[in-house]
């Protein structure tokens, strides 16, 4: 089989008309391109040059074979050139992103063709793992839930999350809509203190603060469920009746499809604000605006 190289090589030679122009332009040793010319004719069984002391004069086939490939060599090197360029390209701007993986799937899974062509690298887990990997260097931005206060970062706000309280589609709610209706924050308690609850962790963090806001004390009682993924939390209440605490963001499309049920919003809301965070001095302004721009939406709301 021919070797792509020897044809550039033989283009080379008999455009410089030296073995050392050639090298010069193809970046390689003198005698690599002897090589590769002797391997040519010896393939095809015909001399391509002759060999004078200071020049290669090509022979007649030399000027045949010349004729007959310099099409297709100019065009295998401009698809190479162009493919070169592409990758350097993509290479050169490389996003390095931490986030919660239910934030991702909500927000960012349709968004990600926006960062043009740039490369993406996402790593998913809590937001206190994230903000260390963001100080060593390992990430380039992160998704927080809270403002993060290390030296050099910069928080930017992104979205306003309400956490509500969601239920499977073939709960019967009607008593806690009932309590709702009447103000009776205590019948509404009783309801949900005996439901099977679902729980992202065993602190029960959401959980607990929604209870503190709406009955002013910490709900006493476990979660019978305790499943570390939001995603899967909501997959599973579809098919088995339970109820829980989540981002707004998060069931929005779920309770459109009837798919889930939104139970209650809380009488006093539970909102929280979502940061971009990243290290102003390792993050260049075109990565930043790259970044920014996946959330066009949540920074300029009515564009």
């Amino acid at each position: 089989m021919v070797n792509f190289e020897w044809y550039r090589t033989f283009k080379a030679i008999y455009q410089s008309g030296t073995l050392t122009g050639a090298a010069q332009e193809l970046l390689i040793s003198q005698p690599n391109v002897s090589q590769h010319l002797s391997a040519l004719e010896n393939y095809i069984g015909h001399p391509l040059f002759e060999r004078k002391p200071r020049q290669m004069v090509p022979t007649s086939y030399g000027h045949l074979f010349y004729s007959q490939i310099i099409d297709a060599v100019d065009r295998l090197e401009k698809v190479e050139g162009d493919f070169n360029r592409t990758c350097v390209e993509r290479c050169m701007t490389v996003i390095q992103l931490g986030a919660p993986k239910e934030f991702f799937d909500a927000i960012l899974s349709s968004r990600i063709d926006r960062i043009g062509k740039a490369n993406l690298v996402t790593e998913f887990g809590q937001a206190k793992d994230l903000v260390q990997k963001l100080m060593k260097g390992d990430l380039g931005f992160v998704i927080s839930p809270g403002i993060v206060t290390e030296k050099n970062v910069v928080s930017v706000p992104l979205l306003e999350e309400k956490w509500v309280l969601v239920g499977s589609p073939g709960l019967d709610a009607g008593p806690l809509k009932k309590c709702v209706r009447n103000n009776d924050l205590d019948g509404a308690e009783a309801w949900m203190q005996v439901q099977d609850w679902f729980a992202y962790s065993n602190d029960g963090a959401a959980i607990r603060r929604f209870w503190v806001h709406n009955f002013s004390k910490r709900p006493g009682w476990r979660p019978r469920y305790i499943v570390p993924d939001f995603n899967t939390i909501l997959k599973t209440m579809q098919q088995i009746n339970g109820i829980t605490i989540v981002p707004d963001y998060l069931v929005k499309d779920l309770v459109k499809q009837k798919q889930l049920k939104l139970l209650w919003e809380g009488e006093v809301p539970v909102t929280n604000t979502i940061y971009l965070a990243y290290d102003k001095t390792r993050a260049t302004a075109n990565t930043i605006n790259l970044v920014r721009g996946l959330f066009d939406e949540e920074m300029h709301p009515g564009k």
